[in-house]
């Protein structure tokens, strides 16, 4: 794991800039799961997670998903918070974590949970191509926000290459 001095801090202390990432990334999976969750199945009840079965299927595939949406958001929050109490925590790797995260729950929502397996669409008895587009765009700009921040984030850290 790469790690440096934090500036501003003693030098035994070391930023972790790939467990920031990943944890920031599991951070943002699921706080977007949870607007997905929320909004689309909940307030809109445009759709359920699966939804090819009984509305009691539905409910159910619903309740799990928020179970590990919930699960993930803790876990991710406790990772957070030991990152933070250490003063290890390299803030431009954890936003470029946590767009990386929004966005690949995202298109994988999208494409996978939509298209290849059809578990659900995202609205039904309307034309879908505005929503689909709307949803696979929005998760592939988080996507390369993300990566264009992780990349700027590793030039800043000095690990963005081969060692000189």
């Amino acid at each position: 794991m790469s790690a440096s001095v934090r500036p501003g801090t003693s030098p035994g202390v070391r930023t972790e800039p790939r467990r920031s990432m990943a944890v920031c990334a599991l951070i943002g999976a699921a706080v977007t799961a949870a607007v997905d969750e929320i909004v689309f199945h909940q307030l809109l009840v445009w759709h359920h997670f699966y939804d090819r079965a009984t509305t009691s299927a539905g409910l159910h595939s619903d309740g799990l998903l928020h179970t590990a949406e919930l699960l993930a958001l803790c876990a991710g929050f406790f990772l957070y918070a030991d990152l933070r109490r250490r003063g290890s925590l390299a803030a431009p790797h954890a936003w470029a974590g946590l767009l990386l995260g929004m966005g690949a729950f995202q298109l994988f929502d999208g494409v996978v949970d939509h298209k290849v397996l059809r578990l659900h669409k995202i609205r039904y008895g309307v034309d879908v191509t505005p929503y689909d587009v709307a949803w696979n765009l929005t998760g592939l700009l988080l996507l390369l926000t993300g990566a264009g921040l992780a990349v700027r984030a590793a030039r800043r850290h000095g690990d963005g290459g081969p060692p000189a």
